[in-house]
């Protein structure tokens, strides 16, 4: 029952209305109101977002100065937004009318608010830079959707039942994989893991820590959408309060080393923790294994949403 109703759809779209799309990117009709369900792809301007449907229709959308822009409430009502809250990743239905240059012109927004608090905070860990697709893999994918596009049109033509059901299973994998990516946004894997040792109660970089650490700034520099989780320990001599101190002093001198020497950006950090003695890699009882606790573990990570083919690497690699 599927495919008959996913091909009956094919064919009562009508091949003059598909032939007027030669793009993936609608043009509005210049006075037509237009209700449309889909997530934000793209923000190009500060009012101005690219949104597509669930068939993978892209219509460009403006927000009017004074839109009604809200939450879902079940009591009605919602708290109202400004157009900054709108974020890629948020699934929304938007009412608005054509203009002249083919945008659609919102006057209402509605979003579900545990979904707004979700694309938000995916928003907020990745470089709004690496938001978007290069211009060239947006070039590429417009020239797959219009090669799909017109092969669905001369089947429906031809009557080839099998072969429009082919491109209508393609477009909904292309919408899958969309959905796919930008829930990888946030799933962020391990590219590699670096320890750096310090003296007994000190918080003092070493030559050797430094080295290693030039190497975890030399290895964020060649990666897209990467952060540092950075994490100190101390090993058991002396008093457990002052050695939690010391340890997030450790985490916060490599810390510091990174942004004011290689001017890694804020951004990239996921916050910094001291476990103090908690958490030991070898015996407190030895002086070896003292020295091996008295560490800091620096974890490069990489967003696999924007890294597609992201290798995950063993943590041995860089110790």
């Amino acid at each position: 029952m599927r495919k008959l109703s996913v091909l009956f759809i094919l064919l009562s779209v009508g091949v003059v209305g598909a032939i007027a799309q030669s793009t993936q990117l609608r043009t509005a009709v210049a006075g037509q109101k237009y209700k449309i369900k889909g997530v934000i792809v793209q923000k190009e301007a500060e009012s101005t977002f690219i949104v597509r449907d669930s068939v993978g229709i892209d219509t460009r959308i403006v927000i009017a100065p004074r839109a009604d822009i809200k939450h879902n409430s079940f009591w009605g009502g919602g708290d109202r937004y400004p157009v900054s809250a709108l974020v890629r990743g948020l699934n929304m239905e938007i009412e608005g009318v054509g203009d002249s240059s083919g945008s659609v012109n919102v006057t209402k927004v509605r979003f579900d608010k545990s979904n707004l608090q979700t694309a938000q905070s995916i928003d907020s860990r990745v470089s709004p830079a690496e938001e978007r697709l290069s211009a060239a893999e947006e070039n590429a994918q417009r020239v797959s959707g219009q090669i799909d596009e017109l092969m669905a049109i001369s089947n429906a033509a031809r009557g080839g039942a099998k072969a429009a059901q082919d491109s209508a299973d393609a477009a909904i994998e292309g919408v899958n994989a969309t959905n796919r990516r930008i829930s990888d946004l946030d799933d962020y894997v391990l590219q590699s893991a670096t320890t750096v040792n310090f003296r007994v109660n000190s918080a003092v970089l070493s030559p050797e820590g430094k080295a290693a650490l030039d190497q975890v700034a030399a290895k964020a520099m060649t990666l897209k959408g990467y952060v540092i989780e950075v994490t100190g320990f101390a090993s058991s001599e002396g008093n457990a309060q002052q050695n939690k101190v010391l340890s997030e002093r450790r985490a916060k001198a490599v810390k510091d080393y990174l942004i004011q020497t290689h001017n890694v950006p804020l951004r990239r950090f996921v916050e910094s923790y001291g476990f103090g003695v908690l958490q030991p890699v070898a015996d407190n009882r030895t002086a070896a294994g003292r020295e091996q606790n008295r560490r800091v573990e620096v974890k490069l990570m990489v967003s696999r949403g924007i890294n597609q083919n992201v290798e995950v690497r063993p943590a041995s690699d860089d110790n």
